[in-house]
Parts: C-alpha cells; sequence; structure tokens
C-alpha cells in the first residue's frame, strides 16, 4: 500500500478493500485510516461522529500528533440507486485540482477518505443573513465556471426519471405506506413531471456546473471569515442554473420546511447582484430576468426532493422521515404551482 499521507492525484484515487460498517463505525474507521496513513497509530486517534446529514454516516479524525483532521463518509444504504458515485468522484477529483475542494486521500468499499475543511457551518437560519449571502453568491457564481470533463447535458430530467422508476408501488414500513398511499401516486407524479419539463426548459437557464445540494450543512465558512467553502459533492453535476439558486433558496426553509424563510424578491435581487457581479452583468434587467428564471425552478426543487424523499423512504436505515418530508416537499410544491398559475 502506497504511503497516503499526502493527497493522491487526479490520476488515480488509492482504494482500500475494507467497509465499514454502521454499526461499528469508529473500529471499523480506526482500521481503515491505519491502512491509508500509515504511519497512524490507533492511540493517537481522535473521532467524532457527525449526526445532521441524512444520506451518509461522517466521522472526523483528527491526528493528535500531526494534527491533520480527515473525513470518513460511508455511504447510506443502497445510496448508489439515487447517486452515480463515479460522477461524485470526478467532481472530487476536478474541484481538489482546482483548490475548491478538499484533498481526496483514498476510496473504500463504500466510501471515501477526504480532507476536512475547518471553519464553522451554515445554519438555515444565519444563510440568508447580510455576512453569509453575498459570499455564497459569489462562490456559487464561481462554480458556475468549473469545467468538468464528460457530457454537459443538464442531469435533472433524467435523474427525476430515474428516480421514478425507483419509487416502490408498496412500503413495507405500514406508517410510510399509508402516507404514501394517501398522498401519492404514479399516475400524479408523471403528470406533474410532463408538466414541469416544457415549462422549465421554456425558462432558457444557462447550463453550467451545479452543486444541486446547497443545504446549510454543506456551506462553510472560512476561519477569517471573508470566503465560504462548499462540501459534500454527491449530486453535482451540469444542470440549469435556475435549479441551483432556487434550490438554495428553499434550503433557507431547512428540513422542518419553514418556507416563511424562504427569501422575499429584494433579498433575492441582492443576492443576484453579488452572484451576476459588478458592472453591466448586474443591471436591473438582468436580475429581474433571473428572478423569474428562479421562480419556476423553486417548482423543480420541491418535486426533486420530494421524489428523492419517497426513493430514500424504501431504501435509507438512517433515523429521518423521509415520507414526511416528501410530503412536505410537495405540498409546498403544489402552493408554488398554484402562485405561478394565479
Amino acid at each position: 500500500m502506497t504511503n497516503l499521507s499526502e493527497p493522491s492525484s487526479s490520476a488515480q484515487v488509492p482504494h482500500v478493500a475494507l467497509s465499514v460498517r454502521r454499526d461499528n463505525l469508529f473500529s471499523d474507521s480506526r482500521v481503515l485510516l491505519t491502512k491509508v496513513f500509515p504511519d497512524w497509530h490507533d492511540d493517537e486517534l481522535v473521532l467524532k461522529e457527525f449526526k445532521d446529514g441524512i444520506t451518509n454516516n461522517l466521522v472526523k479524525c483528527t491526528n493528535q500528533r500531526s494534527g491533520l483532521a480527515v473525513l470518513i463518509r460511508a455511504y447510506g444504504n443502497n445510496t448508489e440507486v439515487i447517486i452515480d458515485r463515479n460522477q461524485e468522484l470526478a467532481n472530487m477529483k476536478r474541484l481538489a485540482d482546482l483548490g475548491m475542494c478538499p484533498p481526496l486521500y483514498a476510496r473504500f468499499d463504500n466510501g471515501l477518505v477526504y480532507g476536512y475543511i475547518p471553519g464553522t457551518v451554515a445554519t438555515a437560519e444565519t444563510m440568508g443573513n447580510s455576512e453569509w449571502a453575498p459570499l455564497i453568491a459569489r462562490q456559487l457564481a464561481e462554480w458556475s465556471q468549473v469545467e468538468i470533463p464528460g457530457d454537459r447535458t443538464p442531469c435533472l430530467f433524467p435523474v427525476l426519471r430515474q428516480w421514478l422508476s425507483d419509487v416502490p408501488a408498496k412500503y413495507a414500513n405500514a406508517r410510510a405506506d399509508a402516507t404514501f398511499q394517501a398522498h401519492f401516486s404514479m399516475t400524479m407524479l408523471e403528470q406533474e413531471l410532463a408538466y414541469l419539463e416544457p415549462l422549465l426548459i421554456a425558462a432558457n437557464s444557462p447550463v453550467v456546473f451545479a452543486h444541486n445540494d446547497l443545504l446549510s450543512g454543506n456551506i462553510i465558512m472560512s476561519e477569517s471569515r471573508t470566503r465560504v467553502s462548499f462540501i459534500d459533492y454527491e449530486y453535482a453535476n451540469y444542470n440549469y442554473r435556475g435549479f441551483d439558486i432556487a434550490n438554495h433558496f428553499c434550503e433557507y426553509a431547512g428540513f422542518e420546511c419553514d418556507y416563511t424563510r424562504y427569501p422575499s424578491k429584494q433579498v433575492q435581487i441582492a443576492w443576484f447582484k453579488e452572484y451576476l457581479g459588478s458592472g453591466q452583468d448586474a443591471t436591473p434587467e438582468a436580475c429581474e430576468k433571473l428572478f423569474e428564471e428562479v421562480r419556476v425552478f423553486e417548482l423543480a426543487s420541491h418535486y426533486y426532493w420530494g421524489v428523492w424523499g419517497l426513493v430514500q423512504a424504501s431504501i435509507s436505515e438512517i433515523d429521518f422521515d423521509y415520507m414526511e418530508y416528501a410530503r412536505m416537499r410537495f405540498d409546498q410544491y403544489f402552493k408554488v404551482k398554484q402562485q405561478l398559475l394565479a
């Protein structure tokens, strides 16, 4: 095994033939780390589990001797159904080359080992304030200029069709199944997608490299408080600009889906000025046009994560009510749809 105390180049990411089990998280992580970093010893490692995520298991490990901190991300159960892990790996390699994500040290059978970014994690309540919002807008504008090798077809509709095919007709969990039968049907889901697709295409939103999951937990403020970084690149791919921005605004609501926190038009316009930059790009006309673009893609965000919740409710072992989350997202979807049609 190669010494991996230095991050790998983008040409090759070393693989360790080992799985990190959810019910054996710390002990498996310790074994993994001594294989990834051969000069590390078990007694100098401090491990901490982060429990805010609802897709994967995440452990921070700090080597007390060297001071180096890394993250171990063990994929959630069957998440390959909803996440393209090869695309995620390509994203991380390219972004690391550009200095836009932490170094990737190794892969293992069900996850990744990569660098830890120190700083302050955003919250749903604060990421729209005057300190955070301009930094996020500027960083997302920088992301939109990234070029990743491969297909640049917007991922939105292919992903949604794939996810729809993975929504079961019946759920093993009786409570989840009762909610599904009461609030959803495949006919409704397919009809709404048929409604959405031409509406969103007509918005003529530019196709950019998009994060696609800019919730508060994926945004880190630097210790100098002059810059933010984005983490977790599982859903990142080429997509419509309007989706990435609208999706971020929807995340102001948090997992509890408090959409009273969705930004007003005035707040959005100020955000767009930061995103578009100074000078001719950020004219009132350009900001108004972007507002209309983002407005229709708010629908897409609710549909996307609603269907995601329906799939996760059938596969995930993480303690989160995915079915209820899907219900809340679709409730808001239909409210926004009525506003657009008014």
